[in-house]
This record gives structure tokens, C-alpha cells and sequence, in this order.
């Protein structure tokens, strides 16, 4: 449903229509309606088709947008928030979510870069964190441990980057504050600790 909303598909649509009431006017000998329907029709549709084939869809947000509104308003958290509007927007022409930051965090690969697939907003004991859940792709997730430190200066002061790895070659991203600990980036306990 998300993809026949984009704008790239009205474009298209609103193109095919103009140009379908125009061919149908042209058979029926309507040159007042024809003329302009064809005229504007066609290069809509062909601009609505451009737009298509460079879409990339917004990430998938996992929470609800108006769970952490508070929150969310909260001064500290306009990074955050700028953060979460950029990726949760159709973008064109661009290969990923993030393209200029990860290319200057060093976590690019142009062929096949790392792909946002979703995010999902934190309630940090009254701050605001978000998790990014990555498909790291030909960037290896060593290269992304490397950078944890920066990765959170560079989306933000007084942010803190906690990476963890997810299954098929995933990374999990939370940019948090300082000095929260997210509670899923715990240490798994070693095996029987549990045992009585």
C-alpha cells in the first residue's frame, strides 16, 4: 500500500489519466480537450516513471508517531527528531537511507551500501533514543564497531552509540543519551547461570 501512495506513483497516475482523457477525447474529435490533456498528460507520466525507478521508500517505523510526542519535543531531542524525519520521508536519488552520513562515518560501500530497514523510537527513563535495525550488506560489522564512539557524536551531542548484532548479517544501532543503558544491549548471561 506504502508504494502506490508514493509520490513518484501519483505523479504517474495523475500522468496516465490526463493522458488517457486526451487519447479518448483525440477519437471522439474533441481538440479542446485532447490538446492540453495529451500536452500536460504525457510529460507527467514520463516525470511520474523518472521518479519511480529513483525511489527509495521511507525506513519502517516500528512505533506508532504519536507514542513518544513528548518526548520527542523535548529540546535536547531535536537531532534525534531531524533524524527520525529523514528517513521516515521518500527519498530520490539516492542507493540508502543516510547515504552523506555513512559516507563520512566510512560505513559506505557503493555497490552495496547498508540499508536502513527500520526504526523504532526509545523512552530512555524521560530522553529520547531512537534503534536503527541495519542490513549491513558488504560493510563488514567489524567496521561498524570501530566507529561506535563516533557514531554517536556525529548524530548528536551527548549522544551514545550501542551496536548490536542481529541475525543475517544485521546490526542494531541505538543512539542514545549518555549514560543510559538500553536494557536489550545487555550481555547475554553465560549458559546454565539460571540453573538451580
Amino acid at each position: 500500500m506504502q508504494a502506490l501512495t508514493s509520490p513518484g506513483s501519483l505523479v504517474s497516475l495523475a500522468g496516465a489519466v490526463l493522458t488517457v482523457i486526451g487519447t479518448i477525447a483525440y477519437l471522439h474529435d474533441n481538440a479542446n480537450l485532447s490538446l492540453p490533456t495529451i500536452f500536460y498528460g504525457i510529460p507527467i507520466l514520463l516525470g511520474g516513471l523518472a521518479l519511480k525507478s529513483s525511489e527509495l521508500p521511507p525506513a519502517r517505523r516500528l512505533t506508532p508517531p504519536g507514542t513518544f510526542q513528548s518526548l520527542r519535543n523535548l529540546p535536547a531531542s531535536e537531532p534525534l527528531r531531524r533524524l527520525l524525519a529523514d528517513v521516515t520521508r521518500w527519498r530520490y536519488g539516492q542507493k540508502a537511507h543516510l547515504e552523506s552520513s555513512l559516507e563520512a562515518l566510512k560505513l559506505w560501500d557503493e555497490e552495496r551500501p547498508p540499508l536502513l530497514e527500520t526504526i523504532e523510537e526509545l523512552d530512555c527513563d524521560g530522553a529520547y533514543g531512537l534503534r536503527l535495525r541495519f542490513a549491513c550488506e558488504a560493510v563488514p560489522l567489524e567496521r561498524w564497531h570501530e566507529r561506535q564512539e563516533r557514531l554517536g557524536r556525529f548524530f548528536g551531542a551527548g549522544l551514545r552509540a550501542e551496536l548490536r548484532s542481529g541475525p543475517a548479517n544485521s546490526l542494531l544501532l541505538s543512539l542514545v543519551p549518555q549514560g543510559w543503558a538500553d536494557p536489550q544491549s545487555a550481555p547475554a548471561p553465560p549458559d546454565g547461570s539460571g540453573a538451580a
